[in-house]
């Protein structure tokens, strides 16, 4: 893992011991990508923190400001204004209604007595704002109250869980062995079907998406999270990827094994996969990113609400008139945190299998 003498050595690195115009080029050309990639994150991690109507207004400000508000006649809650008055004086006022170029505003402390209304010039009010986090844009949706109840997030993160852990379990299974059989077997062929497994990544995804849906649901897994795992067990990057490993692994060690009458189910579990740990961890991490986003083939296999993974839980926050961006925002902050906290912790078997691969 990264450290932060590490990073502190990396960013003041530099040409020489002046200042060189390499490096300013270098540290604007980082300072640019560091802005394209935490930018979005920033904006909405901020913006899971606003109301709908500061959403709905494109407020461009980070903190969630939000206007102060009063009750009013019938309790009805009033958006309070700064008047500022011909002697130079301030008056804070609660907005009643429009009135042409001019606005109908009572005094705050007489906010409910509608008897005290008078007109003021709109281009005299100033408007009063607090910095008001929503934590209810996370805490109704997770607990189920409000206009929120149709999103069991639990239910949906769960679901979620189940289907990355099982076809990530079931990717490295299957991809390691056949891996295994196309670097350490010598067949007729083998080279043929290693260059037909990797074209199959010219395919684009959607050419299969019929022949795969009809596949899943001749077997009765549609709306089944299964139907979901099990075509996506198979991976050409997986085997590739770890195909490319094992060939670095030294063949006198498994014909040391097969004189030792160790089986070839031995010689893979008890000696090719723990040497090849740091693959199967860039794979398993790849893994977990791409089965917990994935949207489009949950989409098409699953029609139930109680199946649902969270990246189609989160499409229910769109309805036909209108959004719940608030809520939608926050979930989807929460939706980010397994893979970026799987990321951070196992970054470093990314960075040592990727420069290992294919070495030898």
């Amino acid at each position: 893992m990264i450290t932060t003498t590490d990073l502190a050595t990396f960013l003041t690195r530099r040409r020489g011991r002046a200042l060189h115009w390499t490096d300013i080029v270098a540290y604007l050309y980082l300072a640019i990508g560091l802005l394209v990639v935490v930018l979005p994150v920033v904006w909405m991690l901020a913006s899971s923190f606003k109301s709908q109507r500061a959403l709905v207004e494109n407020d461009p400000r980070l903190l969630p400001w939000e206007q102060i508000t009063v009750a009013g006649p019938e309790g009805r809650a009033l958006s309070v204004f700064e008047l500022a008055r011909d002697d130079g004086s301030r008056l804070d006022v609660a907005f009643l209604a429009p009135r042409g170029r001019n606005a109908l505003v009572v005094p705050v402390g007489e906010a409910g007595d509608a008897s005290r209304a008078f007109e003021a010039p709109r281009d005299r009010l100033t408007r009063k704002e607090t910095v008001a986090p929503q934590i209810g844009n996370y805490t109704k949706p997770l607990l189920g109250t409000g206009d929120t109840d149709r999103f069991p997030f639990l239910r949906f993160f769960w679901n979620s869980t189940f289907v990355t852990t099982m076809a990530t379990l079931l990717t490295l299974l299957v991809n390691s062995m056949a891996a295994f059989a196309l670097s350490k077997y010598r067949f007729r062929g083998r080279d043929a079907i290693v260059v037909i497994i990797v074209s199959t990544l010219l395919i684009p995804p959607t050419v299969i998406l019929v022949p795969l849906f009809i596949t899943v649901q001749g077997l009765g897994l549609f709306n089944k999270l299964w139907g979901v795992i099990i075509p996506a067990i198979a991976s050409p990057t997986g085997v590739f990827l770890l195909r490319q490993y094992m060939l670095t692994i030294p063949d006198e060690l498994i014909e040391a094994a097969r004189m030792d009458a160790a089986s070839e189910w031995k010689i893979y579990w008890r000696i090719i996969l723990p040497l090849a740990a740091p693959a199967l961890a860039v794979l398993a991490i790849l893994s977990v990113i791409w089965r917990w986003n994935d949207f489009m083939w949950p989409l098409i296999v699953l029609t139930k609400s109680e199946v649902y993974t969270l990246q189609l839980g989160l499409s229910t926050f769109k309805g036909e008139i209108a959004d719940n961006l608030d809520h939608l925002l926050a979930m989807t902050v929460l939706t980010l945190l397994p893979v970026t906290l799987v990321f951070v912790f196992l970054q470093k078997h990314i960075t040592a299998g990727i420069a290992n691969t294919g070495l030898k």
